[in-house]
């Protein structure tokens, strides 16, 4: 009993000193332009002074949000190719793991509540362990009301659930189509493995071990006259997120961008068709692309968070150079449409009370 009440002692210090170090680095920031010196300690690692800056830094009005819901995308790779993908994989970078774990306690002392692995396939860094040990962290350490990840599902083993299932939350898999045909136009697919056979396999293992399922689905000119209703309801997941496919230039639009997503995009009036031919479907949570630009606090693997208002992704500085508060002011982040889209909801398994 003392050795867990000494173990989250020190948990509870390492998030203090992560916070104060997190403030120091940020009033270093504010007064560069006075030309005094960084102390040696806050000097900046190799990994980060090369990572790119942004080309704008605009500083808004309003007092910085609260980082309640973060989506922190730590690595851009992925096994899949899907075409309208908007966060591509650009760097081969990830964090190391002590370095992601001060951020996250970071996040934690200025107000996250949740935190929702994303990438890039966040089972390809180390076979799963990696964010099997951020998600462990989360819950265990940080004790975070919500801990979640977003995966394609491809490289998930039952294995996993059986060392980290119980500090995970939300497990939200990305499916896009129900036809393997469709999968396999979009890119939502590698090697022989079928994809929707998958996903009903990951949904039984996540009600053995306690798991809230979700599904993401993007809607594009693929699938846009597809019918789910019987297949959603059937796996009947907490929450079926479905977005209308968006550009981002950089990403999947224009000259430097890995993807040409501009043969999925469809119209607003499409999208609201979709909506409506799965209105009877209880967990549908539809994103629109004015929803979805400006009402997610997104931080990428260099921990810098990126503003989408004007169409591509700017990021702030790191968030370990400068803290949460200095870095989050550049976020772009509307809390109020977050608010409003619903991005505040049960979302914690303790609280869902579900019959597993």
């Amino acid at each position: 009993m003392q050795l867990v009440l000494l173990a989250r002692l020190l948990s509870v210090g390492r998030a203090v000193l992560a916070a104060l170090r997190g403030r120091l680095g940020a009033l270093c920031w504010s007064l560069a332009p006075l030309s005094l010196p960084l102390p040696l300690s806050l000097s900046l690692p190799s990994w980060r002074d090369s990572a790119p800056r942004p080309q704008r830094e605009q500083e808004w009005d309003d007092a910085p949000p609260t980082p309640t819901s973060v989506n922190y995308h730590f690595t851009r790779q992925c096994n899949y190719k899907c075409g309208f993908c908007f966060h591509t994989a650009k760097t081969s970078f990830v964090l190391p793991l002590e370095e992601a774990k001060r951020g996250l306690a970071m996040l934690k002392v200025a107000g996250m509540e949740k935190i929702n692995f994303s990438g890039g396939e966040p089972f390809l860094q180390d076979r799963g362990e990696f964010v099997g040990k951020l998600v462990q962290f989360c819950k265990q350490e940080l004790e975070l009301p919500s801990v979640s990840i977003v995966s394609n599902g491809s490289l998930i083993r039952k294995q996993w659930f059986e060392k980290y299932g119980e500090y995970l939350d939300i497990l939200a898999i990305s499916c896009d189509s129900f036809d393997e045909d469709v999968n396999i136009l979009i890119g939502r697919r590698q090697g022989k493995k079928n994809h929707v056979e998958n996903l009903h396999k990951l949904r039984q293992w996540c009600r053995e071990y306690a798991v809230a399922f979700k599904i993401n689905s993007v809607i594009n000119r693929f699938n846009v006259e597809e019918d789910m209703n019987e297949q959603i309801k059937a796996l009947n997941p907490v929450r079926w997120k479905v977005f209308q496919c968006l550009l981002i230039e950089g990403e999947n639009s224009g000259e430097d961008a890995l993807r040409e997503a501009e043969k999925f995009v469809i119209s607003d009036e499409d999208f609201d068709r979709f909506l409506d031919r799965h209105k009877d479907i209880s967990c549908l949570v539809p994103e629109s692309n004015q929803k979805m630009r400006d009402s997610y606090l997104i931080l990428d693997e260099y921990m810098r968070f990126l503003n989408c208002r004007n169409g591509r992704k700017e990021p702030s500085k790191s968030i370990l150079d400068v803290g949460v508060e200095a870095a989050i002011k550049f976020s772009g982040f509307d809390e109020k449409m977050f608010l409003r889209r619903g991005g505040k909801y049960v979302w914690s398994k303790a609280d869902m009370k579900l019959d597993w």
